[in-house]
């Protein structure tokens, strides 16, 4: 599978609506990092946010909303948020 720009904000956008947990998150980036072909045309910011996404189980690092909001902005994407009554 080519990791392109969708796949990663898809995979962000599952974990801000909590599918997925913050290790899993960290596992999956790690792993597209190291076993997965990168998007040629947007090689650069494709690894670059693989990269900041799997060290966010580093406490120096982490993964706040501006951190996903900053990501999603140079992925070409937006986050935007609802909310509901529970």
């Amino acid at each position: 599978m080519t990791i392109t720009k969708q796949v990663i904000a898809e995979k962000l956008a599952s974990y801000l609506r909590h599918e997925c947990t913050s290790a899993e998150l960290v596992s999956w980036a790690e792993t597209a990092m190291m076993e997965r072909e990168v998007d040629e045309a947007d090689a650069e910011i494709v690894s670059a946010a693989l990269a900041r996404l799997g060290v966010a189980d580093v406490r120096a690092f982490g993964l706040e909303w501006a951190d996903c909001e900053s990501i999603l902005r140079d992925l070409g994407f937006e986050a935007q948020v609802e909310i509901t009554a529970a």
